[in-house]
């Protein structure tokens, strides 16, 4: 082979080389195209909620299964409950608030509303309220009240919980007091009141209370108030200005002495501590305590039992009440986005309200009140219109602390130490000593 020959050779060779590498790189390129794996979609990560709640009991079940359910329901929001005791969820809340680290949704009693707006630790939802959808008519007028401040709601109500009679069917109808309904036979004012028990004690065998209320405690004092509202002219505790108590006057002396003569007579019976406890097991004829403990009482075996909104004893229904609403504590750094998600979240829950009426609680959402599903359970329409005439505590702002003042005034009065006038005279001057200062 010659010079020139070679050269020729070699230069095809090349050339073979060339076309193989194209052919190759270009059948690459197109398993690529048909081959290539699909690049799998970015994960969404869920928007974390903290949420505040002081329940216990049957309450606390209820609402971990309401939570339970939105977050199926929700995957893009997830909602953490943190449950605390009652005693000192306020102080909790209101530390959390001041040091930054406020929850994102919290349980706030409608009772304990006035100092949380006064501070600033909670939010004015109108606005978000109205992106969420919300429509303040749908709501109980009375609840939608307690939540209002000049004007704003600082709160979605969630429920109402105020006193009812429980009693016990067996009891009543062996006293000869329990109709063909399966009602209690009540003659009108505090007369019939009193004969209605008397009956039962009459009838009850020894051990048996015809009325459980505690001794100590704050149940005597919710009967008061509820008995107190229930008179024409009856019903306040401070002055126009909001600085002095004025509630001891002729219609809050005779409530009280008619709570007051309950005990003295043993219509009530003495040194109760438990008096839910007597009820659940049989050992009460009667229970005047707040509509949550239906979900608890639905559960003892072998009770037969009944409820009925509290008695009229004077001139126009009343009973003392509370609501759980849902606020959003004050955060300065929320974002937009968890502030529409909280909304989404206390919309839903209070939608849901039927389920939440297990525990006992009467629903805020009047379409709730009217649902096949709220109809469907038993004993709540037989209080449901306790809720158009309840007597709340005044809006306050150290309201609480002023009725555990109270509270210790009336046990002193349950245990025979001081009379009725000067219980009402001894709390009042503490109260207006505790306003001065």
């Amino acid at each position: 082979m010659n010079h020139l020959s070679f050269k020729k050779c070699k230069a095809g060779m090349l050339t073979c080389f060339i076309l193989i590498f194209i052919v190759l790189v270009t059948a690459g390129c197109k398993e690529e195209e048909n081959e290539s794996p699909a690049v799998p979609a970015p994960v969404q990560t869920p928007l974390r909620l903290e949420y505040w709640t002081p329940f216990s009991g049957g309450d606390n079940l209820f609402m971990t299964e309401l939570v339970d359910q939105f977050n199926r329901e929700h995957p893009a929001i997830q909602v953490a409950q943190k449950n605390s005791r009652l005693d000192d969820y306020y102080s909790r809340l209101k530390t959390a608030v001041l040091s930054g680290n406020a929850p994102d949704v919290a349980i706030i009693h409608a009772s304990s509303l006035p100092q949380f707006v006064q501070n600033g630790y909670i939010e004015d939802v109108s606005l978000s309220a109205k992106k969420a959808g919300i429509e303040w008519n749908n709501y109980n007028s009375a609840n939608m009240k307690a939540a209002t401040f000049i004007g704003k709601p600082y709160a979605v109500p969630l429920d109402t919980h105020a006193l009812v009679m429980y009693y016990n069917k067996p009891m009543l109808r062996t006293a000869g007091v329990l109709n063909a309904d399966g009602k209690p036979v009540l003659a009108k004012g505090t007369k019939g009141f009193t004969a209605f028990l008397k009956t039962l004690q009459a009838s009850l065998p020894d051990g048996i209370t015809p009325l459980a209320q505690p001794s100590t405690r704050i149940d005597s004092v919710w009967l008061w108030w509820s008995l107190y509202n229930q008179m024409e002219g009856g019903g306040t505790f401070y002055n126009k200005e909001g600085t002095k108590a004025v509630f001891d006057n002729k219609q809050a002396l005779e409530s009280l002495k008619y709570v007051d003569g309950l005990y003295k007579a043993r219509l009530i019976g003495p040194d109760i501590n438990d008096a839910f406890k007597m009820f659940y097991e049989g050992k009460a004829a009667v229970f005047i305590t707040g509509m949550w403990a239906t979900g608890a009482l639905e559960k003892a075996s072998g009770l037969d039992f009944g409820v009925v909104p509290l008695p009229t004893l004077y001139d126009k229904p009343a009973a003392w009440a509370d609501s759980h609403t849902l606020a959003i504590p004050t955060q300065h750094e929320m974002s937009e986005e968890k502030r529409e998600a909280s909304m989404v979240f206390i919309k839903w829950l209070t939608e849901h309200g039927a389920k939440w009426a297990e525990a006992g609680h009467v629903p805020s959402m009047k379409q709730v009140i009217h649902s096949p599903e709220f109809q469907a359970l038993p004993y709540r329409s037989d209080y449901a219109a306790s809720a158009n005439s309840v007597a709340y505590w005044p809006r306050h702002t150290r309201q609480w602390t002023l009725v555990e003042m109270i509270i210790r005034q009336f046990e002193r009065m349950i245990y025979g130490q001081q009379t009725p006038e000067e219980t009402l005279k001894a709390a009042v001057k503490q109260i207006n000593l505790e306003l001065s200062k």
